[in-house]
């Protein structure tokens, strides 16, 4: 079927609260991408950072195929190998002992909130329900992760919760002037994705884990598009040195299969007792499988030290675009495979992203003028220099 009837099949069915470029996939490997016409498209954008062993990795593809053979799912009422397993991996990784699964990084982030207030509540501090977030933070979309996300725009005509105040990102004084008795829990993003690709201020998370501890509240961070070794660590928060109480994680973990998951503490483990929270599909042996298999592909071919060298190199690169073309570019930022080329006032990224597709290059916007890289973390040095080559000129004709 060509793309043209696909499109006008997806035009007369798909429901439209999405606007997609006007390319149809079929197939991938690594990172490039191919179209129902067969033309190749270098993808340094990763599903939103999410294919993080890249597409149709054999060993990936091969623990999917054998477990879905195996068993796909059974429920939570019985336990099953796979994601005792994942949990074992994650905690061994991580430093943090509890795994709940879920299916995304929405739902991580509700679990994140709901054990933060039970937490206290199970405590006798009833009182500690709000939340301490900040602006441009984006945490999802279900209502109540939306109710942490800093965007307004995203909240307009939902009814979005309450009991959740934001403050500026790298603000350490106006976190602390919030810090009352009624917290429950500061949510942070290692570097801040979707509002702009933000790294934070120098001492910045050590001040949050110190502000928390000195308030009695929990340092909760959102680990979904920073984890599973995007920024060049095994988990952000591990760039810092600092140890959250618990994390969200989800996107790279299944590699492209849906999964999310929270790490806690030990003792935090007591705070959603049976009958308090569920996932039907969480932590069913399909995706777990496929998450397996991603931590053994990033470990046995390097892939984490490899996107902390070649963010490095991927940085660089994209400061000579800025120095080459001052007056399109004012600046770069980011960590390891996650980075954000800024565009000069009065640029908007996502008008730049159709001419970057029509040259065979994608990538997706992260607030209103950053451009964001999150490729695959097994893309390879020279695909970076072809797609910055290809930004550069893009951005050069105008």
């Amino acid at each position: 079927m060509s793309s043209a009837d696909l499109l006008a099949k997806a035009d007369k069915h798909l429901y439209p609260n999405y606007k997609p470029a006007r390319i149809v996939f079929t197939r991938g490997r690594g990172a490039e991408l191919f179209d129902t016409e067969g033309k190749r498209y270098l993808d340094l954008a990763a599903g939103v950072a999410v294919c993080a062993v890249g597409h149709g990795h054999p060993d990936h593809a091969r623990a999917i195929a054998e477990q879905a053979s195996r068993l796909v799912h059974v429920s939570n009422y019985f336990f099953n190998d796979v994601n005792i397993r994942l949990a074992e991996a994650l905690a061994a990784r991580s430093g943090l002992p509890r795994a709940f699964f879920c299916n995304s990084g929405a739902e991580a982030n509700e679990a994140l909130l709901k054990l933060a207030r039970r937490h206290f509540y199970a405590r006798g501090e009833t009182s500690r329900s709000r939340v301490v977030a900040f602006h441009s933070a984006f945490h999802g979309r279900t209502l109540g992760a939306l109710s942490m996300t800093g965007t307004p725009k995203y909240k307009e005509g939902f009814g979005a919760p309450g009991g959740v105040t934001h403050v500026a990102y790298g603000d350490l004084d106006a976190v602390k002037a919030e810090l009352g008795p009624d917290v429950c829990a500061v949510i942070v993003e290692p570097l801040q994705g979707e509002g702009g690709v933000v790294p934070p201020p120098p001492g910045f998370l050590e001040g949050l884990r110190a502000a928390c501890d000195a308030a009695g509240a929990l340092l909760l961070m959102d680990e979904v598009q920073t984890g599973i070794g995007r920024l060049g660590a095994w988990f952000g928060f591990q760039r810092s040195g600092v140890r959250p109480d618990a994390i969200s994680l989800a996107k790279g973990l299944g590699g492209g299969v849906p999964i999310g998951a929270m790490l806690t503490s030990e003792a935090l483990a007591p705070a959603l007792p049976p009958g308090t929270h569920g996932s039907t599909f969480g932590g069913n042996p399909l995706a777990c499988a496929a998450a397996l298999s991603v931590l053994d592909i990033l470990e046995r071919e390097k892939l984490v030290e490899g996107a902390r060298d070649k963010g490095e190199a991927l940085g660089q690169m994209l400061a000579a675009v800025v120095r080459d073309l001052p007056s399109v570019c004012v600046g770069e930022r980011g960590d390891g495979l996650l980075r954000g080329l800024v565009l000069a006032e009065g640029r908007v990224a996502r008008d730049v992203l159709p001419k970057l597709a029509d040259r065979g290059v994608l990538l997706t916007a992260a607030g209103d003028r950053v451009l964001r890289f999150s490729p695959p973390l097994v893309v390879s040095r020279a695909e970076l220099e072809e797609g910055v080559r290809v930004v550069k000129s893009v951005l050069a004709d105008g």
